[in-house]
C-alpha cells in the first residue's frame, strides 16, 4: 500500500489553522510535570487507553490535585509539536496547564498507559511505523520497536500487562509486541496483513485503524477501514502470537474506525467514518465473535462527517462521538443494559476537527483533541444527563490529535 495510506491519515494536516504554530514550554526529565504514582492499578486493566473505563473502585475514588494529561502530536508537519505534549488538568474545573514535552519521540499521534501506570506508549505514525515505550517516573525513553509497517495510528497494551498491540494503517496489519519488567519493549513476535476480504468501496488496500483487547482478555479485535472488517483474534499470552477466529463485516463502504465495548462487556459500538454512522455490535466472550447491527445516525445530517471516536461513561449509560467534520460531540442514551443507543443531541466541540476523544478515569472530565484548530477542548460531563458543559477556553496544543488524562 506504501505512502498513500501516510497521505489520506494525514490529508487534514495541512489544513490546520494558524493556531499550529502554537507550542508548549520545552522540557527535559526534570520537567514540572507530575509524574504518576509509581503504584500497580492492576484493579483497573482497562485504563491502558485513552477513553478507557475505569473499575467501580476507580470511580468511586474523588480525585484531589492536578492530574497529568499527555498529549499526542504530529512533529514533520509544519506547525506540529516537538514530541509527546506534557500537561496538568484541574479534576474538578478541567483547567489544564502545559507543562512541557517528551522530546525526540517522532509523530506520536496515539498514546497508550501501561496497566501499572508506570510506562507510557506512542506510535511513531511515519512510513517505516515503529513504536516507542517511556519510563513515566523521569521521562526516560526506554527505546523504540519497528511495528513492521507503515503510519501505525493506534495502539493498546493487554490487561495483562505483558503485550502491546499496535495498528498499522499504511499497510493494513496488525503488530504484537513483548512488554518486559521495566516496561521496555522487546522485539515484534507477531505480524499480521489483513489480505482478505478485498478492499472497500474507494478504498486502495486494507487500512487497520485499531487493535484492543475484548473483555474477556483472551481475544483481542482489530477494526480495519480499507476492508470493512473487524478481525478477531485469540492472542497467545505466552508466544504473543494470534490466530484468527472470526469476521465481523459492515456494509460495504462503510468504513468502520473505532470500536468500543460497554462496561457489560456483551455490547460494543462501532464508529463507521466513510458512511458517517455508529452500530451497536453483540459480543460473544466465548468465541470472540462480534455480530454488527444496524447502522445508527450521528446527528451530523446528510454527507460524511467523519465520525472519529466513540466513548462510553464509566457508569455505562451515555456514549459520546466526535464527528470531526461537523465540529461536534453527539451525546446518546444507552439503554436495554447496552444493547441500545438512542441519539440525544449534539454539543458543538468550540475546536476544528476532534480527531480523538476521551474521559478522564473518573468519568467527569471530556477531552476532545482538536486537529485542525490545535487545541483541546475540556467538558464537564453530568453524572445524571450525560450533558456536556465546556470547561472554560480550549487549551492551545500543536496539531492535537490524542489527549491521555490519567
Amino acid at each position: 500500500m506504501g505512502s498513500g495510506g501516510l497521505s489520506r491519515r494525514r490529508f487534514v494536516g495541512s489544513l490546520a489553522g494558524s493556531a499550529a504554530g502554537v507550542t508548549l514550554p520545552a522540557a527535559t526529565a526534570c520537567d514540572d510535570a507530575p509524574a504518576p504514582a509509581d503504584t500497580a492499578d492492576t484493579a483497573n486493566p482497562a485504563a491502558t487507553t485513552p477513553g478507557a473505563r475505569p473499575s467501580a473502585q476507580t470511580e468511586s475514588r474523588a480525585p484531589s490535585g492536578p492530574r497529568p494529561l499527555h498529549l499526542g502530536t504530529y512533529t514533520s508537519i509544519e506547525g506540529g509539536g516537538k514530541g509527546i505534549g506534557l500537561a496538568t488538568y484541574d479534576p474538578v474545573t478541567g483547567r489544564v496547564t502545559g507543562t512541557g514535552t517528551i522530546a525526540d519521540v517522532g509523530d506520536p499521534s496515539y498514546l497508550a498507559l501501561h496497566p501499572n501506570r508506570r510506562t507510557l506508549y506512542a506510535v511513531d505514525e511515519r512510513e517505516d511505523g515503529a513504536v516507542t515505550a517511556v519510563r513515566l517516573a523521569d521521562r526516560t525513553i526506554l527505546g523504540s520497536r519497528s511495528t513492521g509497517g507503515a503510519a501505525p495510528c493506534h495502539l493498546s497494551v493487554h490487561p495483562s500487562g505483558r503485550w502491546l498491540l499496535s495498528a498499522n494503517y499504511g499497510t493494513g496489519s496488525v503488530a504484537v509486541h513483548p512488554i518486559d519488567a521495566s516496561g521496555a519493549l522487546g522485539e515484534r513476535t507477531d505480524l499480521v496483513t489483513h489480505s482478505s476480504p478485498p478492499p472497500g468501496p474507494g478504498q486502495d488496500g486494507p487500512h487497520a485503524h485499531q487493535f484492543i483487547t475484548g473483555p474477556d482478555g483472551g481475544h483481542v479485535l482489530a477494526v480495519d477501514l480499507g476492508t470493512d472488517t473487524v478481525y478477531t483474534y485469540r492472542l497467545d499470552q505466552k508466544a504473543g502470537s494470534l490466530t484468527e477466529v472470526a469476521r465481523a463485516r459492515t456494509k460495504p463502504g462503510a468504513g468502520p474506525r473505532h470500536l468500543t465495548f460497554h462496561p457489560g462487556g456483551r455490547y460494543a459500538y462501532l464508529a463507521n467514518e466513510v458512511d458517517n454512522t455508529v452500530a451497536v455490535c453483540a459480543y460473544d466472550s466465548a468465541t470472540g465473535r462480534l455480530t454488527i447491527g444496524e447502522e445508527q445516525e450521528t446527528g451530523t445530517g446528510s454527507g460524511t462527517s467523519y465520525p472519529a471516536q466513540i466513548v462510553v461513561t464509566p457508569n455505562g449509560r451515555y456514549a459520546y462521538l466526535a464527528n470531526r467534520g461537523h465540529n461536534s460531540l453527539a451525546r446518546y442514551a444507552v439503554e436495554a443494559d447496552g444493547a441500545r443507543l438512542r441519539l440525544l443531541d449534539t454539543v458543538p466541540v468550540s475546536g476544528d476537527f476532534p480527531r480523538q476523544i476521551a474521559l478522564s478515569p473518573n468519568g467527569t472530565l471530556l477531552f476532545a483533541a482538536n486537529q485542525r484548530s490545535s487545541t483541546v477542548s475540556v467538558f464537564l460531563v453530568d453524572d445524571e444527563s450525560g450533558r456536556l458543559r465546556l470547561a472554560g477556553e480550549p487549551f492551545a496544543s500543536p496539531v492535537a490529535v490524542c489527549a491521555l488524562p490519567l
